[in-house]
């Protein structure tokens, strides 16, 4: 019987057992569309990817993203813990490894930084692949129903919930409280509506909430809730870390800016993700964006077609 061998890791972590699990097929060379969706469904993690040869033989790879019930062109958490994972091998399809990678993906082309310590591959930091695009605003009503908070703890000062893309579309709100945040429970019946109403996230309605600590507006807790898609929570959400950042660097009055940003997510899971966002902003216009993060290995096996 024919076979393909997996890995796993945790993302966003130095730690096992905590931060967001991902499945890495090293070599899907083979798998038709539907037998990776039917893999992706079997793992039901958020996400898992399947490492094929590029087109363009001057990149690394093309690397193709399934959540449990659809593929999808781009996504953070994906990208740090596949590059953890190749960044270790001797050669990626007949090519050696080098600091840098570069993976072809339906969002466009992400580069990646293999970071080391001591000689120890530890994780990656990957440049999201496309530009910052808003989407419209979201009623806070609706928000408010979606995850069974009160209205009032959603915070208009910065902006309405809105819709925001580095390269895969969610639904931002803040709140005002970690306590507000600790609240939200998700409705998916609710979330069908929202989804019906707003079609630009293509995997139903994905909605990130987010709470800035008062001491340093750079530090952010979050949630990320999405039953649609069969992820009732998420651990960390690198795409959607990245395209908050980036709108929040764009709604700052100043025309140039370089942020770091630490944002916590999976606190209230028990799977603690730390994320990095470095958001680059030149005459008005967010340029880059970057996500760092660190992974570590879970399991390792066979998977039998």
């Amino acid at each position: 019987m024919n076979t393909v061998a997996y890995v796993t890791v945790d993302v966003f972590t130095s730690e096992r057992f905590v931060g967001n699990p991902l499945a890495v097929i090293p070599n899907a060379r083979g798998l038709s569309s539907d037998a990776m969706q039917k893999i992706a469904t079997e793992f039901n993690y958020s996400e898992t990817t399947f490492v094929l040869p590029p087109d363009n033989p001057d990149h690394t790879a093309r690397v193709r993203i399934f959540t449990p019930t659809a593929e999808i062109p781009f996504a953070g958490h994906p990208n740090v813990g596949t590059a953890f994972v190749l960044g270790q091998q001797r050669e990626i399809f007949g090519k050696p490894v080098g600091e840098r990678l570069t993976f072809e993906e339906d969002a466009g082309l992400v580069e990646v930084t293999v970071l080391r310590e001591d000689a120890q591959v530890t994780g990656a930091r990957i440049r999201a692949p496309a530009k910052l695009t808003l989407g419209e605003a979201i009623a806070d009503d609706l928000i408010a129903r979606c995850v069974q908070i009160d209205p009032q703890s959603i915070r208009r000062s910065s902006h309405a919930p809105t819709f925001a893309s580095v390269g895969l579309p969610f639904a931002f709100a803040e709140l005002d409280s970690l306590e507000a945040l600790a609240k939200a429970k998700p409705n998916a019946a609710v979330f069908a509506e929202a989804a019906a109403r707003h079609k630009e996230d293509k995997t139903g309605f994905s909605l990130f909430l987010y709470v800035r600590s008062s001491e340093n507006p750079w530090h952010i807790r979050a949630r990320m809730f999405a039953p649609l898609d069969n992820v009732m929570e998420d651990p960390a959400t690198g795409s959607a870390s990245a395209a908050i950042g980036a709108y929040l660097a764009s709604l700052l009055p100043q025309q140039d800016a370089e942020l770091k940003i630490t944002i916590e997510q999976g606190v209230e899971m028990g799977r603690r993700s730390v994320i990095g966002v470095e958001v680059g902003k030149i005459a008005g216009v967010v340029n880059e964006v970057f996500l760092t993060g660190s992974s570590v290995h879970i399991m390792r096996g066979e998977i039998l077609l």
